[in-house]
């Protein structure tokens, strides 16, 4: 039946993607279980600037230049030094360290979370691992290189450097004083180092590579289908099971790696105001099991099962009609820059909720996996962005790199049940005519990875003038009328906004999704009657497209709304950035600006007309009690 053959060609499709993916290793998140055991090597490393070509692996205490730095953190704010903020160039990072004697019969892993934007790897003064690409993790066998006798060192050289043909793109000019500065059309700042956490982790010689899953739902029935990557030569059984939340066995699998599970009576994966219980999962248990049946591999993979479907005029998680409510963001904080903040992340997922949001785009890179694990967990939807920013001077190693990007991001985030969408690019020079060709390949390579998400571009262009819409499943447009364009005439809003994406669904006929709009304001300036920059007129301008975006929504194929940007976040040295950029709803310290407390009354008006969500007790204010007398006391 139809049925019955749409289910065989998801099969198929799912284990092509597999194909693809298998091409390189996998990038499972290390664990600590029973059976795998994880050391961090975060914590304060040896740091230098890079004056020479010659690479030198001992940095003494007493050096001349040396500082302590951080792991993880961006290295920008944290010196008090001006050539460090603003070096461009290779930077060194350096420590020792020592692997536990019970690890040399194991193969001993060595992973980064991140880097940025390219980094080679030393253990004991001989290469061991590259990679280029930030904020997005690599792995390498490292037990060759070690010592597990004595100490070990690490040096890690680090380069900032953007080109033409990096993802993203940057350029390189020379000041009349000799200084190297790097230039980039993206208006955010230029945070380097090693900003994600740094770890050793040791398994047997045969152990578990990768997990892909992929699940859909029929009726109260949940269907996952998985395949299991195993290296190594050693004989070994396997059995997998499905765990749900209450640490109950749902189904198992003894027979084979590649295969389907399922779950009757499943528990789905919904977004946050959308359920009662939003965000649920399960664990997907892997065990590889010796001769004499004791586990010597085990991996658990926490995963969600639901089912996206679009089609011209909507997107659908299980069947229901999603209305995307959120912000782009940044990973960006105060002395830290982009490293990883975990109470940063809790507070800003608080934020998120008290706010009525359920979504989110990690402009304009791939965010934290830590990061994600929350989103995964509380049912806050991601828009997974690559990091490709405003992309021009199409090439044909550009268009390698932005695959490699596009394949290294969904390597990573493949079984992520918050992960609704890719973004295959932000604000890119889509009006050129090599754009097409460019982004025909970009998006087959996302498509070839994936095809049970919704893939887009966020474009600034307009719509007669782009050449990537075609491509695209959902079509993303950021707008800035009154600001940037007609600033301070508010009364434009409503018919620019509107116009303009009634052009984007005419030439495509596809659904439309707003994910950027808005105003720089300081935190603390009044004007009455509003005048830009106060926070009045960031208040009526928000409120001005709150308009255009109801008109809109009357017309079907309206999707979402998204404002830029979720806090105020640093920039480089503009005269038109006065401490960063300043659109956003909370300050860079995440305190509420006057805006935050508008924006939570629509957002959660929106969650209770489209989804029945409970208003909070506190959303207003009170201010009158009409039901009471009121009588004049003389």
């Amino acid at each position: 039946n139809l049925k019955a053959r749409n289910m065989n060609k998801v099969v198929v499709l799912f284990f092509l993607a597999i194909l693809l993916l298998e091409s390189e290793s996998g990038i499972l998140y290390p664990k600590a279980n029973s059976v795998r055991e994880v050391l961090s090597l975060d914590g304060l490393w040896k740091f230098s600037l890079v004056n020479s070509d010659t690479k030198s692996f001992t940095l003494a205490d007493n050096d001349e230049d040396i500082e302590f730095m951080p792991v993880p953190a961006s290295y920008n704010d944290i010196s008090t030094n001006v050539k460090v903020r603003d070096y461009v160039g290779e930077v060194k990072y350096q420590r020792n360290f020592v692997v536990p004697k019970s690890w040399e019969d194991r193969k001993i892993w060595l992973r980064f979370g991140s880097v940025c934007y390219s980094a080679e790897v030393y253990i004991n003064s001989e290469l061991a691992m590259s990679h280029e690409i930030g904020h997005l993790p690599f792995v390498g066998d490292v037990t060759s290189y070690l010592n597990f006798e004595n100490e070990n060192n690490i040096t890690v050289i680090v380069n900032n450097i953007l080109t033409n043909t990096t993802i993203p793109q940057g350029s390189l000019s020379i000041l009349p004083s000799g200084r190297v500065k790097q230039t980039y059309d993206s208006d955010f700042f230029n945070y380097a180092g090693i900003d994600r956490p740094v770890v050793l982790y040791a398994t047997e010689k045969t152990y578990i590579d990768d997990i892909t899953l992929h699940t859909t739902v029929n009726g109260t029935t949940g269907i996952v289908q998985f395949q299991v990557t195993v290296a190594g030569e050693d004989t070994y059984t396997s059995k997998i099971t499905v765990i749900d939340q209450d640490g109950k066995d749902i189904a198992t699998n003894e027979k084979t790696l590649d295969g389907s599970l399922v779950i009757p009576n499943v528990n789905l994966w919904w977004p946050y105001l959308m359920h009662d219980n939003p965000g649920y999962q399960y664990t997907f248990r892997v065990e590889l099991l010796d001769s004499s049946n004791k586990v010597f591999d085990k991996y658990d993979q926490r995963f969600g099962v639901r089912q996206l479907s679009w089609d011209s005029t909507s997107f659908k998680i299980n069947g229901k009609n999603i209305y995307i409510r959120g912000f782009g963001r940044h990973e960006d904080s105060d002395i830290r820059g982009k490293g990883l903040d975990l109470p940063l992340i809790v507070r800003d997922h608080n934020l998120i909720k008290w706010i009525g949001a359920n979504c989110y785009r990690t402009s304009h890179y791939p965010y934290a996996e830590e990061i994600m694990d929350l989103a995964d967990s509380q049912g806050i939807m991601i828009i997974d962005e690559v990091p490709a920013v405003t992309t021009d001077n199409y090439s044909d190693e550009l268009l390698e790199n932005h695959k490699k990007s596009v394949t290294e991001l969904i390597r990573r985030d493949k079984n992520r049940p918050s992960v609704v969408m890719w973004s295959a690019a932000n604000e890119p020079k889509s009006g050129q005519e090599a754009a097409s060709d460019y982004y025909k390949n970009v998006i087959a390579q996302v498509k070839a990875l994936d095809k049970t998400r919704p893939v887009t571009v966020v474009n600034v262009v307009v719509a007669d003038e782009d050449y990537s819409g075609q491509y695209l499943d959902i079509l993303s447009m950021n707008r800035y009328d009154a600001w940037y364009t007609n600033t301070g005439d508010l009364d434009v809003i409503m018919y620019e906004i509107v116009d303009a994406a009634q052009a984007w669904h005419k030439k495509h006929n596809k659904p439309v999704l707003i994910t950027e709009y808005g105003a720089d304001t300081v935190e603390g300036y009044h004007s009455l009657p509003s005048f830009v920059w106060s926070e009045e007129y960031q208040c009526e301008y928000i409120s001005g497209y709150f308009k255009a975006f109801d008109q809109l929504r009357q017309e079907g194929w309206f999707i979402g709304e998204m404002i830029w940007n979720f806090a105020d976040f640093k920039t480089s040295q503009s005269i038109i950035r006065v401490g960063g950029n300043k659109k956003g709803l909370f300050t860079r310290q995440r305190q509420p600006k006057a805006s935050a407390h508008l924006m939570r009354k629509r957002y959660w008006h929106l969650a209770n007309a489209l989804d029945n969500a409970t208003l909070p007790g506190d959303l207003d204010t009170f201010i009158i009690d009409t039901q009471s007398q009121i009588k004049d006391e003389l």
